[in-house]
Formats: C-alpha cells, structure tokens, sequence
C-alpha cells in the first residue's frame, strides 16, 4: 500500500497512474476487495476493464482536449517523460496540484485536477476518485471530454468504465458525422443544450431533466427543444422528447408529449414536419406527412394532403433497396373533388432488377385518373406540362461487352394530344464487334416490333428489321477515315394498311458512309494566359438509293430535330419507316482552346453545312420536299470568357432566304457560390421568342434574393415567373418564393412557397428548393441539405 498525507505538487512529481487491476477485480477474488500484493513485487499484467454495454455509434478520432484553465500548456521537467509517455489501455492516469489519500482505496485530487483513462478526459476544481468502486466525485469546473464530446457543470459523479453516473445543471455539446445515402456528402453534426440533471445510462446514453437540444453553435440559439424529459441515444442516433416543444425566436412553434427525432439526420420513424403551400388551383394545402423506417433498406411515406379549394387526399409511397433489386411505389387518392365533383387518384410504381448476372429487368407503370390531373393538383410546371405517361416492362440480356438482346411491352396513358402506337412486343438485338479481320469492325441491329393501336383506323401490323454494317477505321496521329457500308432490310407485316386491308411490304437498301478528320494542334497565348489551340475539319459523305415508302405507315417515325448531331448522321428520321434517300456531304470545323496544365477545354466554336447532290424524294406524310443543295448553316460557341463568366450560343442560318432560323444565346456570370446572374434569349422563326432573366445574389446580413422571369417576345406576355428570398441565420433557413406560370393564356397557375429549415432536426412548410434549382441556373443552396423524406408536396 502506498499512502499519501501530504501535497503532491504537480511540477515536481510524475502523474499517479492506477494499474487497471486495481480498477476491476480479478476472477475469483470478490469484488470491491484489493489484490493480495507484497511489496516489492511487479504491478499485475494491466487488463482493461470491460465496457457496460457495446457500443455502435462509429468511433470518431480521438480530439486533442484542451488542459482546463489553470493548468500549464508545457508540462514541468520533472513530469515531461512521464507525460509523453503513453500509460496502458484502461489504466488511470491522475493529475493535481495536490493529491492525497490512500493508494487502492480513495484518492482525493485538488487545484486542475484531471482523471484520463482510454480518451475519457474529467477534469475539476476538486475530484475524489474510488479505486473500489471505480467512482469519481467531480466539483468546481467540472469538464466531462470524449473525442468531440463535453460536457461542462459544477458537479458530478461517475463510475468511469460503466460510464453511469449523474451531471448536475450541466451544458453539453455531442458531434457525430452523418451516414449520408450514396452521392451525398459526410458532414458533422453538432448538438448542444443544457439541463437541470444529466443521467449517463451506459455509453453513448444519456437521460436529462428540463433539458433544451439545438443544433444552433451559439449559446442562446435561435431555435432549439425544449423538454421535460429527454432522452439522447447515439446508438440508435435517436432522441426522444417527452413533454417537449420546439422555440423559434422565443416563440413555441410546436408542441410534443411525446416523439423521437434524428440526432445524426438519419431516417427515423414518426411524424414528419407538415408542409404548407398556397396555390389558386388548389387553395391553402397541408400536409401532415407520417415517414415508416422499417429498415435500413426499406421504408414507407404516408401523406394526407388537405386542399382548401379540392378537399383531402391520402396518398403514400413505399421504397426499397436491396444488392439484387431496387424501386419505390406511390399512390394518390382524392375521394372527391370539391371543384369537378369527381373522384381522382394517381398510381406509381417503378422496379429494377437483377434477374442473374446476365439478365436485366425493370418495370415502369404510371396512371393517373383524367387527363387535368396534374394541371389541377400540381403547382410545378414540369409536372403540370406533362402529355404521356409511360407503362413499360423492359428485360435485357447482355452477354458480354459486344452485344446485347432486350425484350420490351410499352404503351402509354396520353393526357393530351395523339396516342402514340403501342408496342406489344420490341425485340432488340445489337452488336459491335471491333476485333474482327484486317481490322473491320462489325455492327449489327435486328428488330422486331409488334404495333397496335386504340384507333381502329389507323394500321397496324409488325415490323422485322435486319441492319449489318461492316466498317474499316483506318487511324493515324492526325487525322482518321472511316468508309463503313451496311444493308438496312425490313419486312412489315400488316394486319390493316391504310386501306384497312392486310398485306406484306419488303424494303431493302444499302447505306454507304465515310467518316474522316484531320487533328491540328498549336501552343498559343491569349486572355495573358498559354494554351493548346486545336483545328479539327471534318467531311461525312452520305449515300443511300431511292426506295419510293409512300405504301408504308408511320408506326414511330419523325423528322431528327436539325442540329450538329443530325447532319452527322446517316438518316433524317428517328425510327425504321422511313430510310431517306441521300447522296450528301457535310462539313464542319471545330477549334478548341485547352488548357494545357489541367486537359480543361476553356472555348470551343463549331461551324458546319451539309450540301445535297440531288433532290429529296422521300418524305414522311404532309412534310415539303426540301428544296435547294445547301442546307442550313450552323454555327456554336461556348465557353469560359473569364473565371466567373461563360457563354453558350447556338445559331442555324437559312442562306437560300437569308433568315435565321433558330438562335440560343445565354450568358452566365457566377463569381462564387450562390452568386449567379443569367441572361437567356431562345428564338425560332414562327414559333417562339423568349426572353429569360434569371439569378440568385446575396442582399448582405445573410438575406439572399433569387428570381426569374421568362417573358415571350412574340406573344407579349410574361410566360413565367419566380420571385424568391432566403435568409440564412446559421442553424437555420426560411425561404419564400411565388410561382406563376401559363401554359396558355387562359390557364394561369399561382403558387406560394414558404419554408422554415431547421439544420439537423426538420423543415417546416412547402420547399422550393427544387423549383429553383430547376429554374435558375447556379443556384446553390445556402444551407446543408437535409434529407426530404416527404415524396410529394405538389
């Protein structure tokens, strides 16, 4: 035994580290009793003592703690060895100014007492500690540090390896980094509080009387919980309040007798907070959305939505995720609608699967009720804008990494316009092999394809198409050429033409192409800075014969929007009912400016015409005859004039009338993060012709503004508009935006968006977070996302 009665001064003797086993009994002694030990013989092997209960929070990496005050930065010299030197795993390590009592029975520590043992840090004015029982007794500044952990009050007592004791009126502050879904970033999240009484239940488990949790950094927090009784579990990464509410500003703004809310913004089951929104098609709408986390891979939403112009709807969604197959499912259901008197309902379901290692499928069904569905219940204008909704079945077979076989059924609920055919089946058979003789590369496409369709006038029948190619690339540092010659054959079976009547129709032809290119590169300096210039010309000759197709119907054809990827290609239309005749050429140059540390390309400028030798004969029904040898000039330009301003700008010029045709132009100016200004003008003869105005920018003492306005030059009028602030207080962020747009004229939809986002715990109302990362160009959020669980807010 080793007795201290006197004062142990701290710059003249090494710290007092307790043997673990002095800590906890040894097997067969009883427990409390110490061990039988003569002096002068070896201290025992050290044996940590074991923990109260596992623990399954991630361990984070053990934080440097700072001394409490009082306690010099730099140890003395004649403690500098015994401080650097590590002591064992669950022995204890006593620091003071003044230590007295005796060995393996009590110790009494006074002046910046510390107690260390296995990254656990307790530190006070005055601290007792039972070697018996493993008790310490903490008064005066008492500092509680694991890791990021502290916990700060005038008194506590704690049993060190059980981790169970009691705080009084402590302050606490807790950090864990989130588990984020895929693609999502870690970040850490903090929370902090104070409480009349802390009770530790083991580790990673506390228990507070008349306790406040914030995820707020500053000691009076703009929003925080209040609660009787709370409950912080970092197992589960779970806290519980009973006979809590939540302050705003001083303002209680809800109020719980009981619930559980996420301490790491995991999924947690229960009460979500309700979204609220106001829109002239449905009124005032509510939603008080209830989320289900049966398991970490699957989970359940339910939503009742009350519309103060429509009435209440139920609706839910149910996801999963497993290694082998992965999809969520959504329904919708309005009873009866208070405007149209009907009943209404959306269906949903996507599912993707890995049948084998080879075998795909997937399944996409979507249905609504009436064709104003979305219209009337939706206040965002890519859903309201929608036209079909696709049911599909899909498998497909890929057998190895140079061909592949699907299976598809596919038809669609059309909501306005003409149905489309449906296809009840598609079989699809590719292939590319490259290694094949004296370098030919082969290309195959087989086809078959059964269309039906709701009007019995309009034909239908089957449709079989076989297209090998055989090409030769013949590449060299500086240029390429690649002549490629195939067989387009198709077979239709009809079971009603035009005419109503059955029939067979062959079509066969060849298609000759020849792909070449030539590569220029030179060192250049411009803007004061050094780059790669390049020069790239490029000539693709096109030659296909003349095979009249007026007798075939049109199942899935139309015309390829003309563009730099079109006059590139080998046919004018997407789809196999029409192989246009062509005898062509096109030409185009490309010049880039590349970095040449970085790879980056900073500009490129793209100028191309396609040239005809004869005259067009095939066309699709009611579509002219092109007339002339040139087509339309096309010309692009895009790039990063400086380091926070690009341009993007596109134009297709009529030479044979002298008129533009088509003209995009957007300008951006994005300085830094959520600071971005567009300026877009879109036109096409006789169709549009739209200005857009768009951008967020901060308002200075954390206020940001963002809007957009889309104003149609050839209609007069304001098709859309955006108007939007956000304020960012540090732990939170509220935002409000409008919407108003008009699909026409006469149907004009307005919506109110107001959101108030609490870090880490919940947001509160409808959020336009989506809108405005869809509508405006750089918008970046200015808080931490926080994982919406809420499926559909419309």
């Amino acid at each position: 035994m080793c007795c201290f009665s006197g004062a142990a001064v701290a710059a003249g003797l090494p710290p007092l580290v307790v043997s673990p086993d002095l800590v906890k009994s040894r097997p067969g002694r009883p427990a409390g009793q110490p061990p039988a030990q003569s002096p002068g013989t070896p201290p025992l092997p050290a044996q940590p003592p074991a923990p109260a209960r596992p623990s399954t929070t991630p361990a984070s990496p053990p934080a440097a703690v700072p001394p409490p005050a009082g306690i010099p930065a730099e140890p003395a010299a004649g403690a500098a060895a015994a401080q650097s030197a590590p002591i064992a795993a669950g022995a204890t390590e006593i620091r003071a100014q003044q230590i007295r009592g005796t060995r393996a029975v009590e110790l009494v520590a006074e002046g910046n007492a510390e107690l260390r043992r296995d990254g656990i840090l307790l530190s006070a004015d005055r601290l007792t500690y039972s070697e018996l029982t493993d008790e310490a007794r903490a008064e005066g500044n008492v500092l509680l540090a694991q890791g990021t952990d502290r916990v700060e009050g005038p008194r506590a007592n704690l049993k060190i390896a059980e981790q169970v004791g009691e705080f009084e009126a402590p302050q606490y502050r807790f950090s864990r980094r989130s588990d984020p879904a895929p693609g999502e970033p870690v970040h850490e999240i903090s929370g902090s509080g104070h409480a009349d009484v802390m009770r530790f239940e083991g580790e990673n488990h506390y228990r507070l009387e008349n306790a406040t949790w914030s995820t707020c950094q500053a000691d009076d927090p703009d929003w925080y919980i209040k609660a009787r009784d709370l409950e912080l579990d970092y197992d589960r990464e779970v806290g519980v309040v009973r006979g809590g509410s939540v302050i705003f500003q001083d303002v209680p703004i809800f109020w719980w007798p009981w619930a559980e809310f996420p301490l790491v913004g995991q999924r947690q089951s229960g009460f979500l907070a309700p979204t609220v929104g106001v829109s002239n098609k449905a009124g005032v709408d509510i939603s008080v959305p209830y989320y289900w986390n049966l398991a970490p891979n699957y989970d359940a939403t339910f939503a009742p939505r009350i519309m103060g112009r429509r009435g209440v709807q139920l609706g839910g969604e149910f996801r999963y995720l497993t290694p082998g197959y992965r999809g969520e499912s959504r329904v919708e259901w309005l009873p009866r609608d208070a405007v149209t008197g009907e009943e209404r309902a959306l269906g949903s379901v996507q599912h993707q699967q890995r049948i084998t290692p080879n075998l795909y499928g997937s399944l996409d069904l979507n249905a609504v009720s009436d064709d104003q569905y979305f219209e009337d219940l939706s206040s965002r204008l890519s859903v309201a804008s929608q036209v079909n909704l696709l049911r599909e079945g899909r498998l497909s077979y890929v057998a190895s990494d140079w061909w592949s076989a699907s299976a598809l059924v596919q038809s669609y609920q059309t909501l306005s316009g003409e149905d489309p055919y449906r296809r009840l089946p598609q079989l699809l058979l590719n292939a590319n092999r490259q290694d094949m003789a004296a370098g030919t590369v082969l290309g195959f496409r087989g086809e078959y394809v059964q269309f039906e369709h709701p009007d019995s006038r309009k034909p239908e029948g089957s449709r079989f198409t076989l297209y090998p190619q055989l090409s030769l690339p013949f590449e060299r540092p500086g240029y390429y050429v690649t002549p490629k010659i195939g067989v387009h054959h198709t077979q239709y079976a009809l079971d009603r033409d035009l005419a109503g009547e059955s029939r067979s129709i062959t079509r066969s032809l060849p298609i000759f192409t020849l792909d070449s290119g030539l590569n220029f590169e030179r060192d250049t300096t411009m803007f004061d800075q050094q780059y790669l210039q390049t020069l790239e010309p490029r000539i693709y000759y096109v030659r296909t014969p003349f095979r009249n197709q007026d007798d075939i119907p049109v199942f899935d054809t139309a015309r390829f929007d003309f563009g730099f990827a079109q006059i590139f290609s080998e046919n004018l239309y997407a789809g196999g009912d029409r192989i246009a005749d062509a005898n062509q050429v096109t030409a185009a140059v490309t010049s880039r400016l590349i970095d040449p540390g970085s790879g980056a390309e900073r500009m490129r400028a793209t100028l191309g015409q396609r040239y005809y030798f004869d005259d067009q004969r095939v066309t699709l029904p009611g579509e002219p005859r092109r007339s002339g040898r040139r087509a339309d000039m096309l010309a692009a330009f895009s790039g990063r004039v400086t380091t926070s301003s690009s341009i993007d700008s596109a134009w297709q010029y009529n030479p044979r009338d002298q008129l533009t045709e088509r003209f995009n132009f957007t300008v951006r100016y994005q300085p830094e993060f959520a600071k971005a200004l567009n300026l877009g003008y879109r036109y096409s003869r006789e169709v549009l012709q739209d200005l857009d105005l768009s951008g967020q920018w901060p308002l200075g003492g954390g206020w940001y503004g963002v809007a957009r306005v889309t104003r149609s030059l050839k209609e007069n009028r304001i098709t859309e508009t955006i108007a939007g602030i956000e304020y960012d207080g540090g732990c939170w962020v509220v935002r409000s935006a409008v919407h108003r747009f008009a699909t026409n004229p006469d149907d004009v939809t307005e919506a109110l968006f107001l959101q108030l986002e609490l870090n880490g715990l919940a947001s509160v109302g409808s959020s336009p977070v989506n809108l405005l990362k869809r509508s405006v160009a750089g918008y970046g959020k200015i808080n931490e996302p926080v994982s919406d669980r809420v499926f559909g807010a419309y």
